[in-house]
């Protein structure tokens, strides 16, 4: 499937809250009342203070992803020198065609272009196997050393990182 990988537009932001909160509550990740399915839904809030993303395959957006850096508002484990990518969502009805894959492949691709970024990073839940495994056929390392607990939770995040 032929994707095209660009910046959301406003008009994309409905879309991009629709497909992440589905792509979440059809993995069974959280319940549509858990606190952090508000934070997935702000998609304006982090369109203002990220870099929203998105693919397009015949003309409709069918994944999003976020991406920032050290220091931003939704960087929550970027070192200088690191982009970080978050709440990659594919579509629940076109999943299992690659999509999920083309995506890192596009975050990866763009990351080489970037002036100053010399690995990616991303947080994992421990439960997301699938998405282990996707990270790690590019070739994304666990830092275990970096690994972390949600604030006042008691769930351990896995961090991911791939050297370019």
């Amino acid at each position: 499937m032929s994707i095209a990988f660009r910046l959301a537009a406003p008009s994309d932001l409905p879309e991009v809250r629709r497909i992440t909160r589905d792509a979440y509550l059809a993995a069974g990740h959280f319940a549509t009342d858990h606190p952090y399915m508000s934070v997935l839904e702000d998609v304006e809030h982090r369109a203002e203070h990220a870099q929203v993303w998105v693919a397009e395959a015949a003309g409709r957006v069918v994944a999003a992803v976020t991406l920032t850096f050290a220091g931003e508002p939704y960087s929550e484990i970027a070192l200088d020198g690191e982009l970080e990518f978050r709440m990659l969502a594919v579509d629940p009805a076109c999943q299992g065609n690659g999509l999920g894959r083309a995506v890192v492949g596009k975050v990866v691709e763009h990351a080489r272009q970037l002036p100053g970024v010399e690995a990616i990073s991303i947080t994992s839940a421990t439960f997301m196997e699938r998405a282990h495994r996707l990270y790690e056929s590019f070739g994304f390392r666990r830092a275990p050393e970096r690994d972390w607990y949600v604030p006042g939770e008691d769930v351990l995040l896995w961090v991911f990182t791939l050297e370019l």
